[in-house]
């Protein structure tokens, strides 16, 4: 009977397919170059410090470093020199001391707020670059309205500038009888209510703030037009309860950005995001609407000054304007023969994000 030859043992290996970013194995390489399909793997993504692994969000690189199961290589060397608050890692002890005193922020807060008006008359004083958007914070307060007090219903606002300052501030008329003031966490009574400002007042001024003079709602864009970045937490309520529609691509919201987001990608509380990614408590109380935009514009800030090496903004030939951001998938512009003649780190570099970093704002914003 015949038999078969014996293999040597080199040829009988299995050949793996590893993927440059999460370092994920596969036995072959249509199954690795799918995974780069969809895990939309690029520079944008957080990654660790340490073995340079991606991943999706900033709560999984915190897991791998700190976590109960993180891996020891990694959190040894990222417990001596590495800062629990941004992420990053240092050279030596002194320079990461010298870190910690400017990562972790002081908390916020404007004294005398609740007896604050804004009127809509100091707008005029702030210069506004027609050439690009400024950025705007926002948050509302919101009392319960109906039978069981379960709706919401604005009954506060806060608009600040990139700097901190306020530009808008008041008390909002409810639409409907407010039956539980919610007032542990909001600080309102009915007393600030009583001659507060009508929605379609406030409405109005907060649209001019964010128009910022832009002649249609047509013309807004990201670059080229005068309408302004708006920054908060959760903003799809807010911007809900004012009445507003506003433009997807001009909404910068911590509780939808993917690096924020939980590992199971769900919205962490802002509460917690300031905490850990800021080094400071927030909401001890009563909600504070200063404190909030507060907190989420440093959130956007921090995040927007990361330096990501990256391709995806491509500039125009004709007032070098950056194209807006687009999702898309670079592996279907190739054939699967072209695609599989790839190594796993040039199929990385074609690789792009599936949300829009924070941090090409950085380049067109002042």
């Amino acid at each position: 009977m015949e038999t078969m030859a014996a293999i040597p043992n080199s040829e009988s290996r299995i050949i793996r397919h590893k993927c440059s970013a999460c370092f994920k194995q596969y036995n072959k390489k249509e199954h690795l170059i799918e995974h780069m399909k969809a895990s939309y793997h690029s520079a944008h993504q957080p990654k660790c410090v340490v073995c340079k692994k991606y991943c999706k969000t900033l709560e999984s690189v915190r897991e791998h470093l700190t976590g109960p199961l993180a891996k020891n290589n990694c959190a040894c060397i990222f417990a001596s020199l590495g800062c629990n608050v941004c992420l990053k890692m240092f050279n030596g002890s002194d320079d990461l001391i010298a870190h910690r005193s400017t990562c972790c922020l002081d908390p916020a807060s404007f004294p005398g707020l609740e007896n604050m008006y804004v009127d809509h008359g100091v707008r005029h004083e702030m210069e506004f670059d027609d050439r690009v958007p400024k950025v705007i914070a926002l948050d509302c307060e919101m009392v319960g309205g109906g039978s069981d007090g379960s709706l919401d219903v604005c009954a506060r606002v806060c608009l600040i500038d990139l700097n901190e300052d306020v530009i808008f501030h008041s008390y909002v008329k409810p639409i409907i009888p407010v039956t539980d003031y919610r007032y542990e966490t909001t600080g309102i009574s009915e007393d600030y209510l009583v001659n507060a400002m009508p929605i379609g007042e406030v409405q109005k001024k907060v649209l001019e703030i964010l128009y910022n003079g832009e002649e249609s709602i047509s013309r807004i864009r990201l670059y080229g037009g005068k309408a302004c970045l708006l920054v908060g937490h959760s903003l799809d309520n807010d911007l809900d309860c004012l009445r507003i529609n506003y433009p997807d691509h001009l909404i910068r919201d911590s509780a939808k950005y993917v690096p924020l987001l939980k590992t199971n990608l769900v919205s962490h509380s802002l509460k917690y995001l300031t905490r850990t990614y800021l080094g400071y408590e927030i909401q001890s109380g009563a909600h504070d609407p200063y404190e909030d935009c507060v907190a989420a514009l440093r959130l956007y800030k921090r995040l927007r000054s990361q330096e990501h090496p990256s391709s995806e903004v491509v500039m125009h030939e004709n007032g070098g304007e950056p194209y807006e951001f687009e999702k898309r998938n670079n592996f279907d512009l190739l054939r699967v023969d072209e695609l599989l003649k790839k190594s796993p780190d040039e199929l990385l570099m074609m690789s792009t994000s599936n949300y829009r970093c924070w941090c090409l704002d950085g380049g067109v914003l002042c």
